[in-house]
């Protein structure tokens, strides 16, 4: 086939560098080298056995047959209970999406709002997806530059120093991936009411907002014209079941069920059944339970980190990343995180897939691993930084 034939969009939309990292990493584990790897974006934990039960009980009960665009309706009541109950929000049924993993949500989302000729705001740094679905929509991704002063948050006077009349989202994340910091609500709510007054959507990716450590969570479903993103992978264990979910307005419902009859038909039957058990109190309570180990290993690898000469000026307040500047190591992060899974065996992600600010300047390191593999991983950094 002539490589000419591929559509531009496949052509500019980047790879995931990490992935690079990842299979050399494979490949030193192949040859018998202990990798400690801190790079991946997945829990460590196994899926709670209450879920994966339900999913085994499902597909011996013959669920697997389609659900409805929508999903099951049972799974979105729950949903919607779930956000009564965590984040006192009225969220009615029929406001949510099913959808296969949080991309699913994310890619609906923005092919109901952007198209050729438009353009999305959101954060550098940032998650990849963000760029590259819009780049699949045809429209054209800004992105706009955070540092710590904004605690890596876009902030209203930012988005309105970027938005062109050509802006038609906005995407925000609280937490964020890669540097777990959360928005506060108070900004949230102004970035809200600046996007309303100009008939601008918003997005909010809250995929990691159950794993919220420090303050209060809180959700934008809070508000009824938001778009809110979520999953079943982080919190729920559930990274290989893909499955997640979007809440919409009720404007939007009609055309995003077009779309999902369009794009996928429908969500794992078989997923969604086990998600019901998810939100079980026994459940829960083994969720809690793990969230309560990720907050351990942040105490541990934030101030160890910093010890060890990597800046982190802003401590996240949730999911399980840590976004550190290590240009006291290297100006070029993709080599010192070469350099540090071929000399350490510690493999981490490099900047480069977040953004372009300041990208070379940082590494993004996950706790998902046991406390004493992370502290394995320290002494190899130590004796990396020190040599």
């Amino acid at each position: 086939m002539n490589p000419d034939f591929i559509a531009a969009r496949a052509r500019e939309i980047a790879p995931f560098h990490v992935m690079e990292i990842l299979a050399r990493a494979q490949a030193l584990e192949a040859a018998g080298h202990d990798i400690i790897h801190l790079e991946i974006g997945e829990p460590d934990f196994a899926t709670p056995a209450p879920i994966v039960e339900a999913g085994i009980r499902a597909l011996r009960d013959g669920h697997t047959r389609y659900t409805g665009a929508l999903g099951l309706p049972a799974l979105r009541e729950a949903i919607a209970g779930f956000h009564a109950e965590r984040w006192q929000t009225a969220v009615p049924a029929s406001r949510v999406i099913v959808t296969p993993g949080a991309s699913g949500a994310l890619l609906l989302a923005l092919g109901l709002l952007a198209g050729p000729h438009s353009e999305v705001l959101m954060a550098d740094p940032g998650y990849p997806c963000n760029r590259h679905f819009t780049r699949f929509c045809e429209a054209r991704a800004v992105t706009v530059p955070v540092d710590a002063s904004t605690g890596f948050q876009l902030t209203r006077e930012r988005i309105a120093a970027h938005a062109t009349p050509a802006t038609r989202a906005v995407v925000v994340a609280s937490p964020s991936n890669p540097t777990g910091t959360v928005m506060p609500l108070e900004e949230l709510a102004r970035i809200r009411d600046w996007c309303t007054e100009r008939r601008i959507a918003l997005i909010v990716d809250e995929i990691y907002l159950a794993l919220t450590y420090d303050g209060a969570e809180h959700s934008a479903s809070r508000w009824d014209d938001v778009f809110v993103v979520n999953s079943f992978s982080k919190y729920f264990l559930m990274t290989g079941w893909r499955l997640g979910w979007l809440v919409a307005p009720a404007w939007a419902m009609p055309a995003l069920e077009r779309l999902a009859q369009n794009l996928f038909l429908a969500a794992s039957t078989p997923a969604q059944h086990a998600a019901l058990a998810a939100f079980e109190p026994g459940t829960q309570t083994l969720l809690e339970t793990c969230k309560a180990e990720l907050r351990q290993r942040r105490g541990y690898l934030l101030p160890t980190l910093r010890e060890l000469g990597f800046d982190i000026p802003v401590a996240p307040q949730g999911a399980f990343y840590l976004y550190a500047d290590c240009s006291r190591f290297d100006a070029d992060s993709q080599s010192l995180a070469r350099r540090l899974l071929d000399q350490a065996g510690v493999a981490v992600t490099p900047g480069l897939d977040f953004g372009t600010h300041r990208a070379a300047r940082h590494l993004r390191i996950a706790y998902t691993q046991p406390l004493v593999r992370l502290s394995e991983a320290s002494e190899r950094l130590k004796r990396f930084v020190q040599a």
